[in-house]
């Protein structure tokens, strides 16, 4: 009887998936809405200190940045210690700054995260220069077959800086979009391997549910991700 029962519940649990036999496919669909996105970001910075990304390192030496236009170089007898918590060279994102709030907004078929910081930057023979500002930035969803994931990579299209008196603003704004790119990326969204079913078989095996493609759209500024899952026996 136990035994009958087992097999029912495995063959409810298939008929509902829409599989009839291996190797085919399923589909299961997740909205995500730009008020949970809101949500996920009043949380993070209600309970953990701003994230902090370090601006050293993103610069050529022998005063040239890489596209070949002058940069500041630390002069060789500064003896500065990049971690001096007065001035750190570093960028912190906030929730808010200059009326932008960091946040994900779905506007023509794009993922846009315009992203709000404030961070210094201490220039030989200047000191330290304080500055703020916000990024408009484009976020792509990748599918991490391997690995299992959906994550997303956000890419900066421009900078918008302020505070810092005019001195240095080109070279401390490519600092900050360099910053972004290299030590944000990759996000990862969702841990595909959480979403899936393990049922158990009669012969001590496993029917178990990978994820072999991700497709999304946006709709009423709903991200919609619809993740392809086959059932393979194990």
């Amino acid at each position: 009887m136990n035994r009958l029962k087992k097999v029912s519940v495995i063959c409810l649990a298939v008929f509902l998936f829409g599989v009839s036999a291996f190797g085919q496919r399923t589909e299961i669909s997740i909205a995500l809405s730009e008020h949970f996105f809101d949500t996920v970001m009043d949380a993070v910075f209600q309970y953990s200190p701003p994230p902090r990304l370090p601006l050293a390192g993103n610069f050529a030496p022998f005063g040239l940045a890489s596209d070949g236009s002058p940069a500041f170089l630390k002069a060789a007898y500064a003896d500065r210690d990049p971690t001096d918590a007065v001035c750190d060279e570093s960028i912190r994102l906030q929730r808010e700054n200059s009326g932008i709030r960091t946040s994900v907004r779905f506007r023509e078929g794009q993922i846009l995260a315009p992203l709000a910081f404030s961070g210094n930057y201490n220039p030989p023979l200047i000191g330290c220069i304080d500055f703020a500002g916000w990024a408009e930035s484009r976020v792509d969803l990748v599918f991490d077959e391997a690995g299992q994931r959906l994550v997303a990579n956000a890419t900066v299209n421009g900078v918008h800086l302020n505070g810092t008196g005019g001195v240095g603003s080109s070279l401390i704004a490519r600092m900050v979009q360099n910053s972004i790119d290299r030590r944000i990326n990759p996000i990862e969204i969702i841990k595909l391997d959480k979403i899936s079913l393990m049922l158990p078989l009669q012969n001590s095996s496993n029917i178990r549910m990978k994820a072999v493609g991700i497709s999304h759209q946006i709709h009423n500024e709903v991200l919609v991700i619809r993740i392809a899952y086959e059932f393979q026996k194990v």
